[in-house]
């Protein structure tokens, strides 16, 4: 990661302490800590490492900041997100997952994280509004609930697109938001409740 754009120590030192191997599959446990995504079941990855440093580094949390998550998956991210922010508060849409990337985040101790089953493109109005927002699932443009609960001055990361996404930072300044597209990545689809498939880490 440090030969290639993610040079934020902080991110770096995060991604070192959160032992990735322990949010995969027993199965693949061998394979955690290689550069690439890895299946965590319901049609659902892990992303590859690179990729959640990178995305992190776009974030630009500090200890102050309550961020939002969309699409908690296994909870890799989460536990990132938690290293470097006051509270995460992280929706996932599969209710298995949501409930097993709540008990290892308990296990490791991650006080500070709040995790529900739920709707991503709703966010969570009731805590809203938050310093920070990341997805780790692509919708087809930002769902505008995101873009309402994002404070000022506030940073949202997420992927963007169909066939052809790519991450995208939008900024919220005196109440506008600006946006800019930064890498192409393949991240899995947003979706709604209704279309039973979910998102995330």
């Amino acid at each position: 990661m440090r030969a290639r754009d993610v040079r934020d120590p902080r991110v770096l030192e995060a991604i070192g302490r959160v032992p990735r191997h322990l949010f995969v599959p027993e199965a693949l446990r061998a394979n955690a800590h290689e550069d690439r995504p890895l299946s965590i079941g319901f049609g659902q990855t892990i992303s590859q490492p690179y990729i959640v440093a990178f995305m992190t580094q776009a974030l630009d949390v500090d200890p102050a900041h309550r961020v939002l998550e969309i699409g908690t998956g296994c909870g890799y991210q989460t536990a990132v997100l938690a290293e470097l922010a006051r509270e995460v508060f992280t929706i996932e849409i599969v209710p298995e997952l949501a409930a097993r990337a709540a008990r290892m985040l308990a296990d490791q101790g991650y006080a500070n994280v709040h995790v529900r089953a739920g709707d991503g493109y709703a966010g969570w109005p009731d805590e809203a509004p938050f310093d920070r927002i990341l997805a780790a699932a692509a919708p087809a443009d930002v769902p505008p609930a995101l873009e309402e609960q994002l404070a000022e001055d506030g940073v949202l990361v997420l992927p963007v697109g169909g066939w052809h996404q790519e991450i995208r930072v939008v900024q919220k300044r005196h109440g506008r938001l600006q946006s800019r597209d930064v890498l192409p990545v393949r991240f899995v689809p947003m979706v709604r409740r209704d279309d039973g498939r979910g998102g995330g880490r």
